[in-house]
């Protein structure tokens, strides 16, 4: 019996060590839990809720030893600029500046990472995904963790309150106008979950969502033998079709069949189609 309990212990032990060698050779994870965003909407009781920016970034898990995408795939992050992160689990945003989506995107996915491209890089944090307590004591634990890091490259995601849905539209109008995507709201009294909830929303002056490609339709005119439109499916089965928002490089190179795609919108027709959807950019399958 001690010999086959001995003999067990050696194959779990082989077992997780394979499995912590696949991951770093594939570079993957399983995907982390992470609270994700609704959309705001006036009925809400914004004196509970903390507001900040929402940054263009690409998020970011950090699980203490890698950053990990929402996919669970290892961002490479240079040594230096993982060496003063804790051990303690973190959610954030990596984010180049406002309006630098697509270059931060190539950065970070690269293999084999340029420590001089990240220089530039911030670590974005806005929750501490580990902690049983509820968001207003997170911001305090938060907090105290990015100040004992003090690393400039790592910061804390400032948490504001806004006094009325009105100011909270100002608000929105001047950050969008200085280059920001728009604004984020937290619950103050909720704990940290997984997947979709009002305890976390975002809030923009148009809608986005995500659909995947089902077909093209040629274009016409200028754009004669380059896409014209992309049809799409929803979630929940809604199919439309997207003739904007797309560069001349993008037509000649669509977006393949099955890809995901983030759109914006502006509000939904009564049959529930999103009214002049402009693509924005293949989602990062990353």
């Amino acid at each position: 019996m001690t010999c086959s309990c001995s003999f067990l212990k050696i194959i779990i032990v082989l077992c997780c060590f394979n499995a912590a060698v696949a991951v770093a050779q594939n570079n993957v994870y399983p995907a982390p839990e992470l609270l994700l965003a609704n959309s705001y909407h006036s009925g809400i009781e914004l004196q509970d809720y903390w507001v900040s920016e929402k940054y263009d970034g690409v998020r970011a898990y950090w699980n203490g030893a890698d950053f990990i995408s929402r996919q669970g795939h290892v961002y490479h992050a240079p040594r230096w600029f993982k060496k003063p992160l804790p051990e303690t689990a973190l959610d954030g945003e990596l984010w180049l500046g406002r309006g630098q989506f697509d270059v931060l995107s190539g950065l970070v996915r690269r293999q084999s990472p340029d420590a001089e491209d990240w220089r530039e890089i911030k670590f974005m944090v806005f929750d501490l995904p580990g902690s049983a307590e509820v968001f207003d004591r997170r911001l305090l634990q938060l907090k105290k963790i990015i100040t004992d890091i003090n690393a400039p490259h790592v910061q804390w995601v400032e948490q504001f309150k806004v006094a009325s849905h009105e100011a909270l539209a100002e608000m929105l109008d001047t950050v969008v106008a200085q280059g920001a995507e728009g604004l984020m709201l937290h619950r103050g009294s909720s704990r940290y979950q997984n997947g979709r909830s009002d305890d976390l929303l975002k809030l923009k002056k148009h809608f986005d969502a995500e659909a995947v490609v089902i077909g093209y339709l040629p274009g016409k005119g200028k754009y004669q033998g380059m896409l014209g439109s992309l049809e799409v499916e929803t979630a929940d089965k809604k199919r439309f079709k997207i003739g904007s928002g797309f560069s001349d490089a993008e037509r000649k190179n669509p977006p393949a069949i099955g890809a995901t795609i983030t759109y914006r919108y502006f509000g939904l027709t009564a049959n529930g189609i999103p009214r002049f959807a402009s693509f924005m950019r293949v989602r990062d399958s990353f």
